[in-house]
C-alpha cells in the first residue's frame, strides 16, 4: 500500500525528502512532483526499480523512453556525448524549466540504456523534484502518469493519484495540486532543434 507524504514545495523538510530517497534506494517506486504534470519514478542506478517501471508500462526496459531527472546540468556529461556551444546555450536558457530535451546517449548510461542512441534530459524548475536528485546522488528516472480518462489525460490530485496507484508505487509524494500539460519534448541530436511534443514549455526561447 502506498504512502502519502505531504512535502512543502517552498520549503522542502530535509527528514521527507530523506525518507524518499531511503525509498529510492531500496528499489521502491515513487509518484512526485514536478514543474509540469505528475510523475512515476526510480533510481536510475537500480535495475529491478527499472524493470518494474518499465512492466507498469508495457515497455521493453532497453527500448523505454523514460526521461533522466537531473538536480542541473552539472552532471550531464555523465550521460550524454560531447555537445556543442550552440546545445549548451538552449540548455542553460530553459534550465530548470517545463522541458525535455533529447540529447546523444554517452558512453556512461547505466547498463540497461547502453544501447540507446539519445537520451531525454529534464531539470524541472520544482524543488521537491531538485531536493530528491541531490540528496540521492544521481538522476531519477522518469516517466507520465497518464490517464485513461482522455478528458483529463493527466491525474493532478496527489489523493486521487494515490488511490489508483495504491498498489503499484511505494510512495505517492503530495506537492501539491499538478498541472495538466507535460513538457515540452525538444530534439536537440537534429541540425536543427526540432519539436516533437509542444507542451507548457514555450517555444519563443528556442
Amino acid at each position: 500500500m502506498a504512502e502519502l507524504l505531504r512535502i512543502y514545495d517552498e520549503n522542502p523538510a530535509p527528514k521527507h525528502i530523506n525518507k524518499v530517497v531511503e525509498v529510492l534506494k531500496k528499489g521502491g517506486l515513487i509518484i512526485y512532483p514536478t514543474d509540469t504534470i505528475y510523475g512515476l519514478g526510480c533510481d536510475i542506478t537500480n535495475n529491478s526499480a527499472l524493470e518494474k517501471i518499465a512492466r507498469i508500462k508495457k515497455v521493453k526496459l532497453e527500448k523505454a523512453n523514460f526521461s533522466f531527472v537531473c538536480e542541473d546540468l552539472s552532471n550531464l556529461s555523465d550521460y550524454v556525448k560531447q555537445i556543442d556551444t550552440t546545445t549548451f546555450k538552449i540548455l542553460k536558457r530553459c534550465l530548470p524549466g517545463p522541458y525535455t530535451f533529447i540529447l546523444p546517449g554517452g558512453n556512461n548510461l547505466p547498463s540497461v540504456f547502453k544501447k540507446k542512441k539519445t537520451v531525454g534530459i529534464r531539470v524541472p524548475d520544482n524543488s521537491i523534484c531538485q531536493a530528491i536528485v541531490k540528496a540521492l546522488g544521481n538522476p531519477i528516472i522518469s516517466t507520465s502518469i497518464r490517464d485513461e480518462d482522455e478528458v483529463l489525460e493527466y491525474s493532478t490530485d496527489p489523493e486521487l493519484i494515490r488511490e489508483k496507484w495504491d498498489n503499484l508505487v511505494d510512495l505517492v509524494i503530495d506537492g501539491g495540486y499538478g498541472d495538466n500539460v507535460a513538457s515540452t519534448v525538444i530534439d536537440l541530436t537534429t541540425p536543427e532543434p526540432e519539436v516533437i511534443r509542444e507542451g507548457k514549455g514555450s517555444l519563443e526561447i528556442m
